[in-house]
């Protein structure tokens, strides 16, 4: 735990602050939105994270940040969060940065739902590491479900069954969130086989998370694998909402055993709950740039950004929805929150 009392007073204006740098990478991310250019949409979405994170008063050190390099003939001005690096002030208390400038830049690009902005700030040593390019298999729900009802170690159809009791309903009433990939098939089968209904996601599982937690959404659980880092990220958002997860690495090869373990993951096969991803104080904020089932996308209307984003943190379990109108003519955007 950090020594120094005071940062549970700032993480109070901490959060908030959170909200201002997934504000910036929103708002230059949805510039790009229809497009075509999923790469042009994450560097200006991790360039604006950057800047506005580096006038942010901690002293940050990013353990999960943008991996893209810099191609050539491209200069300072694409610069972003870049994993190892120090961002902040330096003024402020010593913490760890997990930053998603831009999840589902393709969607972002192609104009469709559910593209975010996503911070993650913990206390040191709060962050699993996880190496691009490596995967997780992942089962979230939102709040409510105690521990022991749901496992990566059950069938996916028994899973769905054991919710279904939990939350007093037929398995035909549970919406299940999978991402749509090849390695998914097995899983949407046995959803369909157990008669529950499946919501495929084309790209952005961290939403597809949040969407567990929102008795809105229609989502009532996620399920399959996808990203390593989504999957830290999407537990420090059940984290922080009062959900549960649980993820274990996806091994495809000597490669990726190789990676995890040189990221400090000794047990490679071992299914990991929230406090093995992430623990202690952490904070999380997104922003949505498209419209989704969580999140509003940005919106332009004469000289004004509108933004929708969603912050919360550990220490409180308060959980804030902001509405936020810049003014892109000038510094200081007006906060409304709701």
């Amino acid at each position: 735990m950090i020594a120094d009392a005071s940062l549970h007073v700032l993480n109070r204006n901490l959060v908030l602050e959170m909200a201002r740098v997934t504000e910036a990478a929103a708002l230059a991310a949805a510039r790009h939105l229809g497009r075509g250019d999923d790469r042009a949409a994450f560097r200006a979405a991790s360039h604006a994270m950057w800047v506005t994170l580096n006038g942010v008063d901690i002293t940050g050190r990013v353990i999960i940040g943008d991996d893209h390099p810099v191609e050539s003939g491209e200069n300072e001005s694409t610069a972003g969060v870049s994993e190892g690096t120090t961002v902040g002030t330096s003024g402020g208390p010593a913490v760890e940065v997990a930053a998603q400038p831009l999840e589902g830049a393709t969607i972002c690009a192609t104009g469709a739902p559910n593209s975010l902005a996503l911070l993650v700030i913990a206390e040191p040593g709060g962050i699993t590491p996880a190496p691009p390019g490596t995967y997780m298999e992942k089962i979230v729900v939102g709040p409510g479900v105690p521990d022991g009802v749901l496992s990566l170690d059950q069938p996916p159809g028994d899973n769905v069954r054991a919710l279904a009791r939990v939350k007093g309903l037929e398995p035909a009433d549970l919406v299940v969130c999978v991402l749509d990939r090849p390695r998914n098939e097995a899983v949407v089968a046995a959803v369909r086989k157990a008669g529950a209904r499946v919501q495929l996601i084309q790209d952005g599982d961290v939403s597809g998370s949040l969407a567990t937690a929102d008795p809105f959404s229609g989502v009532d659980m996620l399920m399959g694998s996808g990203g390593a880092r989504e999957g830290i990220l999407s537990a420090a958002a059940m984290l922080s909402l009062g959900g549960w997860m649980q993820g274990r690495p996806l091994v495809r090869d000597a490669a990726d055993r190789k990676a995890l373990r040189a990221a400090g993951l000794t047990d490679v096969d071992r299914t990991m709950d929230l406090a093995d991803m992430v623990h202690g104080e952490v904070m999380f904020a997104a922003t949505g740039v498209t419209d989704g089932g969580v999140l509003r996308g940005v919106r332009f209307h004469s000289g004004t950004g509108i933004t929708h984003s969603l912050v919360a943190r550990t220490t409180s379990g308060t959980v804030r929805r902001i509405e936020a109108h810049h003014d892109l003519g000038r510094k200081g955007p007006e906060i409304r929150s709701s």
